[in-house]
């Protein structure tokens, strides 16, 4: 599909760089012009998005988180996380809330929340070559807001 604008990040799955994920998402994410609402749904899907490849993808090493977020006509913001980390080994059963591999400090919402908050979501994921989340808001402009 052709976009009309794009970025592409990519960082070491370190905790402190979900918060610099978060803020340049979002700083990507002003151009459609959302709401605080939209823009808080946005970072907290791409918060849990990246916390999941530190914490499930790399939970023994750093490894390499890339982001690419682009805009799609329509006003649709198109984002995708992708680790090459450990993988999903059930994709369909990691997708239900409460399911977690990451041990009783984590609630098995990730998923979940991602999906509230988004349009789209789509997980694709291969044991030991990784997992990628895609997920889509479409963003309604000023204008056209009821």
């Amino acid at each position: 599909m052709k976009w009309e604008n794009q970025m592409q990040l990519t960082f070491p799955s370190k905790s402190v760089n979900e918060g610099f994920a978060r803020a340049a998402v979002a700083c990507f994410a002003a151009q459609l012009d959302p709401t605080l609402d939209e823009l808080g749904d946005i970072k907290t899907a791409v918060s849990e998005a990246v916390t999941n490849c530190i914490v499930h993808g790399y939970p023994d090493e750093i490894g390499t988180i890339t982001l690419r977020a682009r805009i799609l006509p329509g006003g649709v913001l198109d984002l995708v996380i992708r680790d090459r980390g450990r993988g999903i080994a059930d994709v369909e059963a990691a997708r239900k809330p409460m399911f977690t591999t990451g041990g009783a400090e984590r609630s098995g919402m990730g998923f979940t929340i991602m999906e509230s908050f988004m349009h789209e979501l789509k997980v694709t994921s291969q044991p030991g070559k990784g997992t990628t989340v895609h997920m889509k808001r479409r963003i309604v402009r000023r204008g056209e807001r009821p």
